[in-house]
């Protein structure tokens, strides 16, 4: 009997290789392997003799350590973050050694979601940085015997300017340990002006890896004795086993055996689904054994979803009065006075969305001796802890999770049920089992960015603009996850584009309707403001066509003076930051829409059959963004993108060269939602299953060229990760119908019906 090898993304590169078959520079690396965890879960950082804080060490040759507790799935924070403290170090950024921490409440709040990871640990980076040098400094005035004002640093030198004497950092480290950190009061902060790396741009510090195939992502770990599992889950959400036959699967050559996964408890929160693990000698055994199993499946309560006649029940209850949530004036009684030829109404449309990261959901878990090792790419290692430690009925701190790279996040791995798999079938079988998702697996069984029907109803005066506005928004909320009788959104998800309407309006009605959840819903990159700014941003375009108004000039008149809106008796919660250090200025969101109209030419632009422009604006994650898509449709309906221009003030930008990136990607990201994002069901079962039947935008469909305008700003640091995304889905649209006078009201372009 022939064994059947596991062939890693670099033994087959090396095999083809080998053959002849295909020329190419390939650097070969041996087998990766997760290795042993660090005792106690220290770092080099926790065993250097200079330590001042969880996140810095230095090493008497010099090296600086420096810990990042946040997640890499692109977006570089594993750069940005170490970059702070070793801006704050004044290190020298070639001596700097960058480590992942594991899942560990020292580090504090470990969520690498919702855009705000330089927002919440800017100064905290800072302050840890500070905090060595000013040890150094003491350590270097102590041995010189001259007062510590007297001296400065260089990158990685103590500095005494009177004498010319230096003293290395690696010099220093020994005495310096020796003192006490120093407390907040104590510590003096580079100014701007002084900055080295803040705010002038670095390329990720995992690039050389990245490109040369030794950087080790979650599919890439691997341990002694280790067995694969692939899960057959429930085909409808709240589904279980009736019962199951596994003879034919235990005939393929290389299964173990079968184990039944109990189904999840409601509410579902991170817990397995449930269903019939295959364990095998190797992931594709593991999958053609799965093939084989007979499974009688009790469905339960969703299998009558239908996301077609769902479709219909949102925006029959759209169209009907809901929960105000926000109220300006009489809106109710200024529409009731208007006449009818004064009045525009509109609906709007976003399906389900999945994320499908490029690397499908996969995890390694070690349980024995009570407790549990983990290996994953997760953007949360607290939550999985949290959820291990539930599932196997162990203390967290039994729990450790090591951090790989991320192949893609956008908030899916954030749930870290995949991992509880892997735990649960390690305990079960007693020894290490590796969970593998297939694409299928991932595109069916997503926690799904919710779909939303949205309502809009305006009054206008004789130049169009609104004195009245009622805006009406139903969709199945993210706590239905947490909580089965929850039906309206949260505070959190209405705050996002919806709560915090931004037009200087005499008459406003914000509402929001109830929706029952019939799949997992949870947070996909810029989550609600996806289909919240859609709604707002379309429906201002079709106000400004209708008045026969520039886009711009309509928004910009809309939009208003600037002001900071008053959340006064509204519950707005901002991102969960202060609206005294982050208010909502409507100033800064008109700065990047007259920026953005400047910078991509807007009044020279004119929209004529085939070729359009269109523009949106947004404020989401703190950040104001603005964005300018122009497009070229021609008779058969095809649509490129030739040029995309963004403007952003996201306050402080600690890494502008990554933060361009961001913005290029979320006109990627957007693009898939537009064209062809669609998650449908049928009699409960996801219709959708791999990237045949949820494409993500190819390279011929991708905008063409992206420009990005950062804003200088002393403001406190926002987000960057997440919101490109929301005002070029509108600009998109209001493009779209610029170049084809068809106004997109349904996404996607695919199933909209408006190009055949």
């Amino acid at each position: 009997m022939r064994n059947i090898e596991n062939v890693s993304r670099r033994g087959f590169l090396k095999g083809v290789v080998g053959t002849g078959a295909f020329v190419l520079a390939v650097r070969t690396v041996p087998p990766v392997f997760a290795g042993e965890p660090v005792p106690d879960g220290q770092t080099e950082a926790d065993r250097a003799p200079l330590h001042p804080d969880v996140f810095v060490g230095i090493e008497r040759d010099g090296t600086v350590h420096i810990v990042a507790h946040r997640s890499e799935m692109g977006t570089a924070i594993r750069t940005t973050l170490p970059l702070v403290v070793a801006d704050e170090l004044d290190a020298d950024w070639n001596r700097v050694k960058i480590e992942q921490a594991i899942g560990d409440k020292r580090y504090g709040d470990q969520n690498t979601d919702g855009s705000h990871s330089i927002r919440s640990f800017f100064d905290t980076m800072r302050e840890c940085g500070a905090s060595a040098r000013w040890m150094l400094v003491e350590a270097a005035a102590g041995q010189w015997n001259v007062p510590a004002r007297e001296c400065s640093t260089e990158p990685h030198t103590v500095v005494h300017q009177k004498s010319g004497r230096k003293l290395g950092y690696g010099e220093l480290a020994v005495a310096a340990a020796k003192l006490d950190v120093p407390r907040k009061n104590q510590l003096t902060f580079k100014k701007p002006s002084e900055w080295r790396y803040i705010g002038k741009g670095k390329t990720s510090y995992d690039l050389e890896n990245l490109c040369t195939g030794k950087a080790i992502y979650g599919m890439d770990a691997k341990i002694e004795g280790m067995i694969y599992a692939s899960i057959e889950h429930p085909p409808v959400y709240g589904g279980k086993v009736r019962s199951y036959d596994e003879q034919e699967a235990l005939k393929v050559s290389g299964v173990h055996q079968t184990i039944l996964i109990d189904p999840f408890k409601p509410p579902a929160a991170f817990q397995p689904l449930g269903g019939v693990a295959v364990l095998a000698e190797n992931s594709w055994a593991a999958f053609q054994g799965r093939k084989k199993l007979k499974i009688n499946w009790d469905s339960g309560v969703n299998e009558t979803y239908d996301s077609a006649e769902y479709k219909k029940e949102l925006q029959a209850t759209a169209r009907k009065p809901a929960k105000v949530i926000r109220s300006v004036g009489d809106a109710s009684a200024a529409l009731a006075a208007a006449s009818g030829s004064d009045v525009v109404e509109a609906e709007y449309y976003v399906p389900l969305l999945a994320h499908a990261p490029m690397e499908p959901m996969v995890a390694l878990a070690d349980f024995k001796d009570g407790k549990a090792t983990i290996w994953a790419p997760t953007q949360n290692p607290q939550a999985v802890q949290a959820i291990v430690s539930t599932q196997l009925g162990i203390p967290k701190e039994n729990v450790v999770c090591n951090v790989t790279l991320l192949g893609g996040g956008f908030g899916r791995k954030s749930k870290p049920d995949y991992v509880a798999e892997a735990a649960v079938l390690s305990e079960k079988v007693g020894r290490p089992v590796k969970v593998v998702w297939t694409r299928e697996d991932d595109i069916k069984f997503d926690y799904y960015n919710a779909v939303a029907g949205m309502y809009f109803k305006a009054a206008v005066d004789l130049k169009g603009k609104p004195t009245a506005w009622l805006q009406r928004s139903v969709f199945p909320p993210i706590t239905s996850i947490f909580d089965v009788n929850a039906v309206y959104g949260d505070p959190p998800h209405l705050a996002q584009g919806w709560t915090d309407m931004p037009y200087d309006l005499p008459n406003l009605s914000i509402e929001n309707g109830p929706a029952k959840a019939h799949v997992r819903i949870g947070w996909l990159r810029s989550v609600a403001n996806i289909y919240h700014a859609f709604g707002v941003q379309c429906f201002t375009d079709e106000l400004a066509g209708r008045a026969h108004r520039d886009p711009c000039e309509y928004l910009l008149d809309l939009i208003g003076p600037p002001r900071t809106i008053d959340f006064k008796n509204v519950e707005y919660p901002n991102y969960g930051a202060s609206l005294e250090t982050y208010p909502w200025e409507t100033g800064r969101l008109r700065q990047v829409t007259e920026l953005v109209a400047e910078k991509s030419g807007w009044a020279k632009k004119k929209s004529v059959k085939g070729h359009g422009f269109g523009i949106a604006t947004h404020r989401s994650f703190l950040a104001y963004v603005a964005t300018v898509v122009e497009v070229e449709v021609n008779d058969q309906g095809d649509i490129q993108i030739p040029r995309v221009d963004t403007a952003v003030d996201a306050g402080l930008i600690a890494n502008p060269e990554i933060t361009r990136a961001q913005f290029e990607g979320a006109a990627v990201f957007g693009t898939s939602i537009v064209r062809t994002g669609e998650i449908t069901a049928r009699n409960g079962v996801i219709q959708q299953s791999n990237f045949n039947d949820y494409p993500v935008a190819r390279i011929n469909e991708a905008p063409q060229q992206t420009n990005v305008y950062i804003v200088r700003s002393s403001a406190p640091p926002a987000g960057v990760g997440e919101p490109g995304v929301p005002p070029f889905v509108a600009a998109f649209c209001n493009a779209i119908h610029a170049a084809t006078g068809k106004r997109v009201r349904n996404l996607p372009l695919s199933s909209s019906g408006l190009f055949g």
